[in-house]
């Protein structure tokens, strides 16, 4: 299924999973990890073929004077970035359509023998949250003693619509290895890459793991798209008002949400997408 190329023994490394798709609200997930990777070499490639529908997930051409020049496959691949003493994997690509108990159980045996020590999943929740307020995070884990005592975490049960990410994160953490997984909560409002949950996604990822992962221009990414949601909003006041009733329901509730909070908010998204729940 996979091919790898590792020339040398990993120091302390973490395997980082986001998938394009669901749970990737906002591209919450995707965009941070891509910030991780930062354009580091490739060392591992799946077999498409695999993994895809190609009516879903459909390849991209590139026409040169009406003649095929090139085809972009939808792939998912690893890689390898030092970031100061320690290697971090970073495991991103559009969600896999097919063999998702098969692609689980090859990510956990890559892992083995890697000597990964860490796993994190990153993604986003559709959320009735507001952009004037700070992004929550919710932390899941494979330990319960692996979520901190300040951490947001779904009380109760949580059922809902499984991921690819979430299926590589049990077959990984049923070889021992330590899991957690970040979730970041994405007003259901916002169209494209909501960078202030890319900001929040990084910089829990960098205190998780205890490794400085340099912003770059995300800050103020984040800051120029929330000024321009709110202007955007100057002129509509329905959805103004709409975006003060979740501000006020955000300062009230604090940041405890529950199993079936959290599964009716993912459930409302999906009906509004036209998806099975």
């Amino acid at each position: 299924m996979y091919e790898v190329n590792v020339e040398k023994p990993l120091d302390a490394p973490v395997l980082v999973v986001a998938f394009e798709g669901w749970v990737s609200a906002g591209s919450a997930g995707t965009a941070s990890a891509g910030h991780i990777a930062d354009d580091s070499p490739v060392v591992t490639t799946f077999d498409s073929d695999r993994l895809y529908d190609y009516r879903v997930n459909r390849p991209t051409l590139d026409f040169v004077d009406g003649m095929i020049d090139e085809i972009d496959w939808p792939a998912v691949t690893i890689r390898l970035r030092r970031i100061g003493e320690r290697d971090v994997l970073v495991l991103t690509g559009p969600e896999p359509n097919w063999a998702w108990r098969a692609f689980g159980e090859a990510i956990g045996d890559l892992a083995t023998d890697l000597g990964v020590i860490q796993q994190v999943s990153l993604g986003g929740i559709p959320w009735a949250a507001p952009h004037t307020r700070p992004t929550i995070v919710v932390t899941t884990a494979s330990r319960r003693d692996l979520i901190g005592a300040d951490a947001n975490f779904p009380e109760g049960l949580l059922r809902v619509p499984g991921s690819a990410a979430s299926i590589v994160e049990k077959a990984v953490a049923d070889r021992g290895i330590p899991t957690v997984g970040f979730w970041a909560r994405v007003p259901h409002y916002v169209g494209g890459i909501y960078y202030p949950a890319v900001v929040s996604l990084v910089e829990r990822v960098s205190r998780h793991l205890g490794i400085d992962i340099p912003l770059g221009s995300l800050v103020d990414d984040a800051a120029a798209q929330r000024r321009h949601l709110s202007e955007a909003l100057e002129d509509q006041p329905p959805i103004r008002e709409i975006v003060a009733q979740l501000e006020a329901a955000y300062d009230a509730s604090g940041e405890v949400a529950s199993g079936e909070e959290i599964a009716a908010e993912i459930e409302r998204y999906l009906r509004e997408r036209g998806e099975p729940e």
